[in-house]
């Protein structure tokens, strides 16, 4: 391990030999660090935290803090981080809690941009970008390749569906549709299908006009959420994509943002 001289590292971390450490940084107790991981100048890793590979820690990022769950009453709870993630300056994630699982998960390949803050019991998938500023409160999930614009601000509890794209500056207190892009420049409201994001990641032609189709009966009809999921199964639109979207909507406990 290549580790400048300034660093101070805890002899019960588990750091893997082809890591980089930066002067003034600190690798506490409980962390575990993946091959090729790169931890640059004045960055906090605090444990029990398992960080997967060539994740990269960026100046003054701060990980797997204790929560600020004014219940948190010290237990042992962890963070667990998937591979090839970037976390850049200022960011902070911090462990889970009892309460809600006492673990936060992020996945595979994701960006937080700087001064990004996730809270405990958070879940995010992979591929998931967060702009600069943007936070989580506790227990939110986040799915697959979903885009979290600046200084978004997400309520406890709340689910960000797959592939959507929400608006900079969006405060966010029910579930964010899949597949959508929301925006709150006129309210908190659904455009459409985030066709551009859609169509980058390969999914059909076929399924990104019927998701369009799906949206129109949700969001642009006069009918109600009932009403419209009932006229997307009469219409035939069946395909994968749909159903996921449907699903998402029968399962949401906090009401969806239309």
């Amino acid at each position: 391990m290549k580790a400048h001289p300034t660093a101070i590292i805890d002899p019960e971390a588990r750091i893997a030999c082809t890591v980089t450490v930066g002067p003034y940084s600190i690798v506490g107790a409980g962390v575990e660090l993946g091959e090729d991981s790169e931890v640059m100048s004045h960055v906090v890793l605090h444990g029990p935290a398992r960080l997967g590979k060539r994740n990269r820690f960026f100046p003054y990022a701060s990980i797997g803090l204790d929560p600020q769950d004014m219940k948190y009453r010290g237990e042992l709870t962890s963070l667990e981080v998937g591979d090839d993630n970037i976390f850049r300056e200022f960011v902070t994630v911090h462990r889970g809690t009892a309460g809600g699982g006492a673990v936060t998960r992020i996945g595979n390949r994701n960006l937080l941009m700087a001064y990004v803050h996730v809270a405990h019991d958070c879940r995010l998938g992979d591929g998931v970008i967060m702009a600069n500023g943007a936070s989580l409160a506790g227990h939110v999930d986040i799915g697959d390749y979903a885009y979290l614009g600046a200084f978004s601000g997400i309520h406890q509890f709340t689910r960000i569906g797959a592939y959507c794209f929400l608006g900079a500056y969006s405060v966010v207190n029910r579930d964010i549709l899949p597949f959508s892009k929301t925006s709150a420049d006129r309210g908190l409201m659904v455009l459409g299908a985030n066709r551009i994001g859609l169509e980058r990641h390969g999914l059909p032609p076929k399924d990104v006009e019927e998701l369009d189709k799906a949206f129109r009966l949700l969001c642009r009809s006069k009918m109600n959420t009932t009403q419209a999921l009932e006229a997307i199964e009469a219409q035939g639109l069946k395909s994968a994509h749909v159903r996921t979207l449907v699903d998402f909507i029968k399962s949401s406990e906090r009401g969806v943002v239309k």
